[in-house]
């Protein structure tokens, strides 16, 4: 028996040795291209020169195609890339190269603690760099911006279009007024009337940081046209994002309130600069969101190559709440912009 038991053994040994010994024909014949630098999960950290300081800006790439990339600019002002990492999803899985960016202040970017970083044409000129940093062209670089972001993704492209394969501008109008005009006559007057005076005096008297405002809030507009889930059921890549929300940024580009713009985009409107915009772009607006859906198809028809999605179940949220319209019109748009510059 312990004969039988030693002969097995070196049995095994043998062909373990064996296996080990072809480990360097198999490492030969593999991808040496993925061997001549360190590999980080499709992470680089791009440098940048922002009002004479070096900010570090945390990107991910997920997934790989030359011509077609997906940068993603997130909103708040002063969110994170995470509330995004649903689109990991639906989109590699349709050859769509998905790229996270935090911009400055925001997640595990370099947050300079400085409210003069906080204007829109300086986010311009970073999405600019991280764009060359990442070498992204015409003839790949496709460019969502959510929210805030979508502000962002519109005065980009009115400034670098050129640059540009796609735009899609998801949950934005293009007049801070126009929403705000929107958030005072349509969805405040849905309120409960006593709620909204209850609001309204949290607001006039300036007490943000009041308990009652948010706890008033969330259940009376934020479920109903952020979110259209009850936020105990909120998915967690967007309650692990809005926990990180950069306060600073956000108070100072949107303003305390919730109810339209009240930071330093309070005038800011290219509604009549969007025929301008000739990239391929969809607008996505949600029945149910803070922005006006109509106005967001009425920007559709601006844009000399625009196109118009509705998520009816969608909120502000709709690539949460509202997926089977968000996704596949997302993707049904990517793939037949790429199709066109192709046959061109």
């Amino acid at each position: 028996m312990h004969k039988l038991i030693l002969r097995v053994s070196i049995i095994v040994l043998f062909s373990c040795n064996n296996n080990t010994s072809n480990t360097p024909a198999a490492t030969a014949n593999a991808d040496t291209t993925l061997y001549k630098e360190i590999q980080t999960g499709g992470i680089k950290i791009i440098p940048i020169g922002s009002n004479g300081r070096t900010i570090n800006i945390w990107t991910k790439h997920i997934g790989n195609n030359p011509k077609i990339k997906l940068l993603l600019l997130n909103g708040g002002p002063g969110a994170t890339h995470e509330y995004f990492e649903c689109f990991e999803s639906f989109l590699p899985q349709q050859d769509i190269e998905i790229i996270y960016y935090d911009q400055t202040g925001c997640g595990l970017s370099d947050n300079p603690k400085d409210t003069s970083f906080w204007q829109l044409p300086r986010f311009v000129e970073e999405v600019e760099q991280v764009r060359k940093a990442l070498n992204l062209t015409k003839d790949n670089f496709y460019l969502l911006g959510h929210s805030w972001g979508g502000i962002l993704a519109m005065q980009y492209a009115l400034k670098y279009q050129d640059n540009l394969k796609g735009l899609i501008i998801s949950n934005m109008m293009s007049s801070c007024p126009a929403y705000g005009k929107y958030a005072q006559e349509v969805l405040a007057p849905q309120f409960d009337p006593k709620i909204l005076d209850t609001i309204r005096q949290i607001e006039k008297k300036g007490d943000f940081s009041n308990p009652k405002y948010m706890e008033l809030l969330y259940p009376h507009f934020y479920t109903k046209h952020i979110l259209r889930l009850p936020v105990a059921q909120w998915p967690e890549p967007v309650t692990r994002s809005f926990a990180k929300m950069n306060n600073s940024l956000y108070v100072t580009m949107q303003g305390p309130s919730e109810f339209g713009i009240g930071g330093n985009l309070t005038n800011w409107d290219v509604s009549k600069q969007l025929p301008q915009i000739k990239t391929p772009t969809l607008t996505i607006g949600g029945t149910h969101d803070t922005m006006d859906p109509e106005y967001m198809k009425w920007m559709s028809t601006q844009l000399p190559n625009g196109k118009f999605l509705l998520c009816p179940n969608g909120s502000h949220m709709s690539m949460y709440d509202d997926q089977p319209h968000y996704f596949p019109g997302l993707i049904q748009f990517i793939k037949e912009v790429n199709s066109k510059t192709a046959v061109n």
